[in-house]
């Protein structure tokens, strides 16, 4: 069996889109399975044609960034996310937020998985890496 990484991601600005994406990619790539829990204000990444951006005044910035990252062939925000499927990355969207949020399946991205809260413990309890992205 697979080292198993989980994360959970409870809010939805540029940097935290990018931090389970660069870390699950390379824990795949590592051999390694990986789950990714949205929940809460996390939950919006997982939308259709979301584009994420920084917080706050910082907002301004999140196209300086981009095209950083571009320079230095860092791949954004939807080419990571279809890299980070590609390679086998489990993304949940909490059914529980889902409800709060009024968001529904049919908002989400293709590929997103509908869990509740016990059933993401249930696959989190016996992995190797922990981590908390909010």
């Amino acid at each position: 069996m697979a080292d198993k990484f989980v994360m959970v991601v409870s809010e939805g600005s540029f940097d935290k889109a990018m931090m389970p994406l660069i870390m699950g990619t390379t824990a795949a790539s590592m051999g390694m399975e990986v789950h990714v829990f949205y929940t809460f204000f996390g939950l919006k990444l997982l939308k259709k044609g979301v584009r994420p951006k920084l917080k706050g005044m910082m907002s301004l910035f999140t196209g300086m960034i981009e095209k950083k990252m571009k320079k230095l062939n860092i791949p954004g925000y939807d080419e990571m996310m279809q890299q980070a499927k590609d390679l086998g990355v489990n993304f949940y969207a909490c059914s529980t937020s889902m409800a709060l949020m009024g968001v529904e399946q049919s908002d989400l991205a293709d590929g997103v998985k509908v869990l509740g809260a016990s059933a993401f413990l249930n696959i989190a309890a016996d992995s190797k890496v922990q981590l908390f992205i909010g």
